[in-house]
């Protein structure tokens, strides 16, 4: 008895699933990558940039020295959190509801900022410099990460010193240079750079930079789009001249042929 015939390509496309995440998780960045304290940056090519941040409230409060219940137990204010926030002058689009992993809470803030090198003016990013820089046609951008908030990092949150750091960066056009560790630019122009928390707790210095055009990808894209809609309307309406011209053209010529035969 043979087997059914969809059991082959079935087991082919879970061999390829169970090897894309061995390779995965042997070049470091599993599936389940987790970080105590994650900031995304989506940049604009004005300076301009919505901010993301996934953390543990403990980790908000010794990196960053917000004024935060840590307490697992107790209830969580998301507008504490939003007006800690807000008290430094960042606009808060969405704090999200809390979520647990190895007893600490967690959330995410989004934030929106006219300009980037004004961050370090406000307390949740104090702990960096930014330039934002556009020369001979060339935007520089460097956030140079360093010493966290003056705070007690709190033993009691329960860190084992395998947690991590991450800072991503969603570029807003072509790249010509970045130094982050992979080397890599992920799916839709990513970068990521990641530190250990305790050394970021320490204060090791972290520095990214990127170069990049000053025209971004959606600009070049939607460019292209209008010079194809250009040129496929001009051909359009070629082909409308065309026939139309040759319907025209037709009674002429059958008139002429009618008058060379004599009818």
């Amino acid at each position: 008895m043979h087997p059914p015939r969809w059991r082959a390509p079935v087991v082919l496309v879970l061999l390829a699933v169970w090897l894309a995440g061995l390779s995965s998780a042997c070049s470091g960045r599993g599936i389940t990558r987790q970080y105590e304290y994650e900031e995304e940056i989506f940049l604009r090519t004005d300076g301009s940039a919505d901010i993301v941040i996934n953390a543990s409230l403990p980790a908000l409060v010794a990196l960053r020295g917000l004024d935060l219940e840590v307490d697992p137990s107790a209830r969580f204010d998301r507008a504490t959190l939003r007006r800690a926030y807000e008290a430094a002058g960042l606009d808060v689009k969405r704090i999200s509801r809390p979520w647990r992993r190895k007893g600490r809470r967690f959330a995410q803030v989004r934030l929106e900022v006219p300009d980037v090198r004004k961050l370090p003016e406000t307390l949740p990013f104090a702990w960096a410099t930014y330039t934002f820089d556009e020369r001979n046609g060339v935007i520089l951008y460097r956030q140079t990460l360093g010493k966290p908030a003056a705070v007690d990092p709190l033993p009691e949150a329960g860190w084992d010193g395998s947690e991590l750091v991450s800072f991503r960066m969603h570029v807003p056009s072509k790249i010509q240079y970045h130094n982050a560790p992979s080397k890599q630019v992920e799916r839709g122009n990513i970068l990521t750079w990641e530190q250990p928390f305790k050394e970021r707790l320490a204060g090791v210095p972290l520095a990214l930079e990127v170069r990049m055009e000053t025209e971004s990808i959606l600009a070049k894209t939607l460019t292209v789009f209008g010079i194809a809609v250009a040129a496929a309307m001009a051909l359009l309406a070629g082909l409308i001249w065309w026939v139309v011209r040759r319907g025209r053209a037709r009674p002429v010529v059958a008139a002429r042929e009618r008058e060379g035969s004599g009818v």
